[in-house]
């Protein structure tokens, strides 16, 4: 029986594509791009959410720095980054909400059960999010005194990305 070299192709593929899977494992949390950072604050289109005014655009241009939350009842890492938004409500941070793909009801609920922080509340009327980027939910925003975003973080805010990506960047957008 003769030597075949095409029989070690399988082999030699499952070998490189290991190697590559090992190397992209290595490279750790990757930020997703934003195209937002370091430009203005995209446009605030949103509905009124419960009882109080929505967002508006000269909120976010108002002195201080300010995040700007997208979030959803339905999200659970929404609901495990909750704590973390009160914690920084109590602070005296100045967080804005936009609820994304939920209903009034459900939005209700949630904010009834798990508290409020945001100090000015909107639902997603439709285009903002696409307008803003995002992703999916949670996704956070610091924004500084003139309207432009410093971070976006996709995802919840965890203790250690408060520690080591928002705070930093609430600093930055202080200056």
């Amino acid at each position: 029986m003769a030597f075949r070299p095409l029989i070690l192709l399988p082999l030699g593929v499952f070998a490189l594509f290991g190697y590559l899977a090992y190397q992209g494992m290595q490279k750790g949390d990757q930020p997703l791009p934003s195209m937002m950072e370091g430009h203005a604050a995209a446009p605030v289109r949103v509905a009124a959410l419960g009882d109080g005014a929505p967002i508006r655009d000269a909120d976010l241009r108002a002195p201080g720095v300010k995040l700007l939350n997208f979030w959803a009842s339905w999200c659970e890492p929404c609901r495990a980054e909750h704590p973390m938004l009160e914690k920084l409500k109590d602070e005296g941070v100045v967080i804005y909400g936009v609820n994304y793909k939920d209903t009034p009801e459900a939005a209700g609920k949630f904010l009834a059960d798990m508290g409020n922080p945001y100090a000015e509340i909107g639902a997603d009327a439709g285009p903002m999010a696409l307008d803003w980027g995002v992703y999916g939910v949670p996704e956070t925003y610091v924004i500084n005194s003139q309207g432009v975003v410093v971070l976006r973080l996709a995802g919840p805010i965890t203790a250690g990305n408060l520690e080591s990506l928002v705070r930093p960047a609430m600093e930055k957008a202080a200056q």
